[in-house]
């Protein structure tokens, strides 16, 4: 029970950092393009992680890699925080907070239609219910407050979330297969290539050098509580839980959390839709896994 309240403790501080993520996004997009604050949130993240790995006695883990699992770093990196923030944060910079956020909540829906024909998982009637609930709350969503979804929607915008959403259920797949490192040395090298990758693409984008010290104090803290300090706090909240399932539960409260921040710092109007279409997706994500065993199957 002890470890318990230390798990919900970890994860009440998850939530609140990752409450905050949508809102510091907006924010450094007014100061940097989405490249730019991409490369200083890896960079920065890739930083943290490292006294992190001084201060866990794990940063020698790091020159013990085989070629293999050095290939696998390259490729997961690129998967994300590379590719998936790439996508996630051209989203932010096309679709309001309030749009992005519950767009790119869908991935466990897609985590289920993707171990299909890579886990060799069957779909069955229930996947294909949880799908539909979470659709029409994309549709909700993407509607912004009118009915007549294409006056206000931004296809391209809603189609880099939903894609988003895909890039990270691919990373989930791929990367619990790698089991024989520690999550957290994983992830520091996830970041440093990240930011290699991102450093090659920012060499030939425009303005990529011009530093903004508010856009460098939003990366800092996206780089800090959305990619880097959060995730080892949510391994910790993991590690001391009794029930993993019942504490990955509340992870959902996030998007509303985020709502809360985004009315509150951004001062969006939150549509009804908005709130309508969340509902729908958490309850197409919770309606599947507690009807269906496919992802605990993984």
């Amino acid at each position: 029970m002890k470890n318990q309240k230390i798990a919900y403790t970890f994860a009440g501080f998850v939530i609140l950092f990752w409450g905050t993520s949508a809102t510091a996004f907006k924010i450094g997009l007014q100061y940097f393009n989405f490249i730019q604050l991409l490369f200083w949130a890896s960079l920065f993240a890739t930083i943290i992680l490292f006294f992190v790995l001084i201060f866990q006695g794990k940063f020698l883990q790091v020159f013990k890699m085989g070629k293999t699992q050095l290939k696998w770093s390259i490729f997961l990196g690129f998967l994300n925080p590379f590719l998936y923030y790439f996508v996630l944060f051209k989203a932010y910079d096309l679709l309001p907070a309030q749009v992005a956020q519950p767009l790119n909540y869908i991935w466990p829906i897609i985590l289920v239609l993707l171990s299909i024909p890579i886990l060799g998982q069957k779909l069955t009637a229930k996947n294909i219910i949880a799908l539909i609930i979470s659709f029409v709350g994309v549709v909700f969503i993407s509607s912004q407050g009118n009915i007549d979804i294409f006056s206000k929607s931004n296809p391209l915008g809603v189609f880099l979330a939903l894609f988003s959403s895909t890039i990270w259920a691919l990373f989930w797949l791929y990367n619990v297969r790698d089991k024989n490192r520690d999550e957290a040395v994983k992830l520091f090298l996830n970041f440093f290539f990240a930011s290699i990758f991102t450093l090659f693409v920012g060499v030939f984008t425009k303005d990529f050098w011009i530093i903004s010290a508010n856009g460098l104090f939003a990366s800092a803290y996206i780089g800090a509580f959305e990619m880097g300090i959060t995730f080892v706090l949510w391994l910790k909240a993991l590690n001391y839980a009794d029930n993993t399932a019942r504490l990955s539960n509340i992870i959902y409260l996030v998007p509303f959390v985020a709502l809360l921040f985004i009315k509150l710092i951004l001062g969006e109007t939150i549509y009804w839709t908005t709130i309508v279409g969340l509902v729908l997706i958490i309850s197409g994500i919770i309606y599947q896994q507690l009807r269906s065993k496919a992802i605990q199957n993984i």
